[in-house]
């Protein structure tokens, strides 16, 4: 009965603006990070958390995509969301904090649900006091622990009987450096349990797109030895996939299940994204906002379903299911110590391991 009333009163409103205004409004909308809702990572399982919720309640729901990956641009994307009506903003990405520290202040009435990022982190582009760097009560942060979710990567990969690893991160943001680094630490962690040496090429591509030179670089990256490369950033990963699939060679996901993109992924580093923007539209719409979401930053891991591998469609031959269960519960329980520093992105060869070695390509 409640669902049913809310959607008939959420239709009627949008009848009665369309009729007032003569255009449609759209209540929800999401801003695409650096990419596309068709990534099959990042930015498609966040919108796909909005399709499903809207479409079940028939919600009015729109994406923008900006101009460029500036900050002037994505403020000027979320100022054409509200001006087409939107009542809440899901913004995918760390880019997005100095434009949601922007715009919270600029639409107090308008939330804003941030992934990967907390807007109190910056200092806005101009020099309005103002914008100093705040999380308001019109805003939630989301954090996933993705040093997790690369650790259970890396320990699975060597367990599997990978020896020659590679990782390729897109841009070196904060997330896609704890995917790395952590994948790093799951590696040394399954090589010390096994007494075998294991080697890492590491690239960052800069981007996350696909591009022939992203393909050209993994490509090479297999013909020196690499059995299968962790692919961290967004469409980076059709590139990879497409050239492990060339060199008969496996590739590891990233975000999302990946399996049903290529025959090479063996599984995926995975984020609750999907359910954790299907919570924030519940809470307003149908919640209490301001005590479950309003100035709060969430941080999902392995203790609340936050990250994980996809072991029903992983393509191992030797790491199981039980396996994964004992070291899940352990990272669940704090029991595992993953030392990331961000502070060594681009440098992950300066990390200290007794069974790892890091190369940097170039």
């Amino acid at each position: 009965m409640k669902k049913f009333l809310l959607a008939f009163l959420l239709a009627l409103t949008v009848f009665s603006l369309i009729g007032c205004t003569g255009k449609e409004t759209f209540t929800v909308a999401l801003v695409t990070d650096k990419g596309d809702i068709d990534d099959r990572s990042f930015n498609q399982a966040s919108w796909e958390g909005v399709v499903e919720y809207c479409t079940e309640f028939g919600i009015p729901h729109k994406y923008y995509k900006p101009t460029k990956a500036t900050t002037e641009a994505y403020v000027a994307a979320i100022d054409l969301a509200v001006a087409n009506g939107a009542k809440i903003v899901v913004t995918p990405g760390f880019l997005f904090e100095e434009p949601v520290n922007i715009t919270q202040k600029k639409y107090p009435n308008v939330k804003f649900v941030i992934l990967d990022g907390n807007p109190a982190n910056t200092n806005a582009y101009d020099d309005d006091p103002h914008n100093d760097g705040t999380l308001e009560k019109n805003t939630y942060s989301i954090f996933y622990a993705e040093e997790q979710s690369g650790y259970l990567a890396g320990y699975a990969a060597v367990k599997d009987g990978y020896r020659k690893l590679g990782f390729m991160g897109g841009m070196a943001v904060p997330a896609v450096v704890r995917f790395g680094q952590g994948y790093l630490f799951g590696a040394e962690a399954a090589a010390l349990e096994l007494n075998v040496d294991i080697t890492v090429q590491y690239h960052y591509t800069g981007d996350f797109i696909a591009s022939p030179e992203v393909q050209a670089k993994a490509a090479s990256m297999f013909t020196n030895g690499a059995e299968v490369i962790f692919s961290c950033g967004g469409a980076v990963g059709q590139s990879v996939m497409a050239a492990a699939e060339a060199a008969n060679k496996k590739t590891i996901g990233v975000d999302v299940d990946q399996s049903g993109d290529s025959e090479t992924v063996i599984t995926s580093a995975t984020k609750n994204l999907k359910h954790s923007v299907i919570l924030a539209l519940k809470a307003f719409f149908g919640g209490n906002w301001d005590e479950e979401c309003g100035a709060v930053v969430a941080n999902l891991d392995a203790s609340n379903s936050g990250i994980g591998l996809p072991m029903t469609t992983s393509r191992f031959k030797t790491f199981n299911k039980t396996m994964y269960d004992a070291l899940l519960a352990k990272l669940a329980a704090k029991q595992v110590n993953i030392p990331y520093d961000l502070a060594l992105s681009g440098k992950e060869n300066q990390l200290v391991f007794a069974k790892v070695v890091v190369t940097m390509v170039g």
